[in-house]
């Protein structure tokens, strides 16, 4: 054994000695295609509204939301999400606005088809929160309980208005028994084979959501716990997906994201359909509140917590930082 014979041999900083051989053996990705853009479209403003908590996030007109499309496709984002702010006074408990052909999420989904057409995937979210007086996603019965089996007749005529107008891809959110199949059926029945159903598989009650309240307008009294899953399950997550891919889920969804990384891992392992991941408002507001204090660096923070979702598993993100994200991509 010579002198030398103690210093290591293998030695992985080898790999990683300068920005172009780090760059070579990256072992995952970002692309713009991975990215879907969250975006809400509120009715009666002349002029975009500031969402306090989300700093760069607004609830749009109709027009900044077609310029907001037109943005992302010349970033190379894959999709838009979008959700519907209604006025307050057209909140009533069914939700009916949320079914009326020209309600503000159908109108936003006709404006973005018609500015984009199939250069961006036009993703709406399929739920009733935003257009209930009690801000739940489903109907209540006589004693103030989310009604499952009747909020999925619901659900059936809200998949096939937003078809109607144009959509690629539904989102059912609600987290109901049975809802993806039910969305299938409708979707089918009339005409929409083609149109896809993103699964919120995994949604998890989340105190997260805080800033998005604020970005929907919601009139939520109490809480999801009862439909929504507990933080404390990860198994769970693995029936509700067995029973979306049984019910012909094309995509399935993990939200929040970076509280929830191990289950999205567990999930991408198990499944051979697309994945995608919801870094929800929560994260986008800490990451914004600890920049705009000086304690972290912004944009590495962004790029970090996005490779970092990519890492266990998401085949796609939706993120309010997408356009942005983008075009640094």
């Amino acid at each position: 054994m010579t002198k030398y014979g103690s210093f290591p041999g293998a030695r992985p900083r080898r790999l990683r000695t300068t920005p172009a051989m780090r760059r070579m053996v990256a072992e995952h990705r970002l692309h713009p295609a991975d990215l879907i853009l969250p975006a809400f479209v509120r009715e009666g403003i002349s002029e975009p509204v500031p969402i306090s908590a989300m700093p760069g996030v607004v609830q749009h007109t109709r027009d900044t939301l077609r310029k907001a499309a037109v943005e992302a496709v010349e970033a190379g984002v894959a999709g838009i999400m979008l959700f519907g702010v209604p006025e307050d006074a057209k909140k009533d408990a069914a939700g009916t606005a949320g079914t009326d052909p020209d309600g503000i999420l159908q109108v936003a989904i006709r404006d973005v088809r018609d500015e984009v057409g199939d250069d961006l995937v036009i993703m709406s979210d399929l739920c009733l929160d935003e257009y209930t007086d009690h801000g739940h996603c489903g109907v209540l019965d006589a004693d103030g309980r989310v009604d499952n089996d009747a909020t999925l007749e619901r659900y059936a005529e809200m998949a096939q208005v937003q078809a109607d107008a144009g959509v690629h891809v539904v989102g059912p959110s609600g987290m109901m028994d049975g809802q993806v199949g039910v969305v299938r059926d409708a979707l089918d029945q009339t005409g929409h084979e083609d149109v896809s159903i993103l699964a919120y598989t995994a949604k998890y009650s989340s105190a997260f959501y805080g800033p998005f309240r604020e970005a929907v307008g919601s009139s939520l009294k109490g809480d999801r716990k009862t439909y929504q899953q507990d933080p404390a399950n990860l198994r769970e997550s693995l029936r509700e997906l067995a029973l979306d891919l049984e019910e012909g889920a094309d995509m399935v969804m993990v939200k929040p994201a970076l509280p929830y990384l191990d289950v999205l891992a567990k999930i991408a392992e198990a499944v051979e359909v697309p994945v995608a991941a919801y870094q929800i408002s929560g994260e986008y507001a800490m990451v914004e509140a600890a920049a705009e204090k000086g304690w972290i660096d912004r944009d590495k923070a962004i790029l970090e917590t996005l490779t970092g979702i990519k890492r266990a598993g998401a085949n796609m993100i939706l993120t309010y930082w997408a356009t942005e994200a983008a075009r640094g991509l």
